[in-house]
């Protein structure tokens, strides 16, 4: 069983920052890759960033410049370094991950709880 927990979700004003995290726990062989979705309210779930095991990156075109998308492979963790963050980023943030587990007998595509960010104007 693999567990994705996120954290750093807030509140905060026009033009601040926020760092959210996702860590993966339980029996992983190997992380192919990693990324955040967000989910405004009456609006599907959307890519916002992700990061693949060779540090390839890939960015929603409303977060490019302001975001950055990182991970340590020795914590299993991923980070979304939100600068310079609008109204328009208020959403629920999951983390996602695409993973080998149980010594890579099976191939699993894994979800977080979801993080608040609240922008305010």
């Amino acid at each position: 069983q693999v567990k994705l927990v996120e954290s750093g979700g807030g509140s905060v004003q026009a033009g601040g920052s926020l760092r959210l995290s996702c860590a993966a726990s339980g029996s992983i062989f190997s992380i192919n890759s990693m990324g955040w979705y967000r989910q405004a309210p009456g609006k599907q779930r959307v890519l916002v960033a992700v990061i693949i095991s060779g540090a390839s990156t890939n960015y929603a075109d409303s977060v490019k410049g302001r975001f950055t998308i990182s991970r340590d492979n020795a914590k299993n963790t991923v980070y979304l370094q939100m600068n310079s963050l609008k109204p328009e980023d208020t959403a629920v943030y999951y983390c996602n991950a695409h993973l080998w587990e149980n010594y890579g007998s099976s191939y699993q595509d894994s979800w977080g709880q979801g993080t608040q960010v609240t922008v305010s104007s």
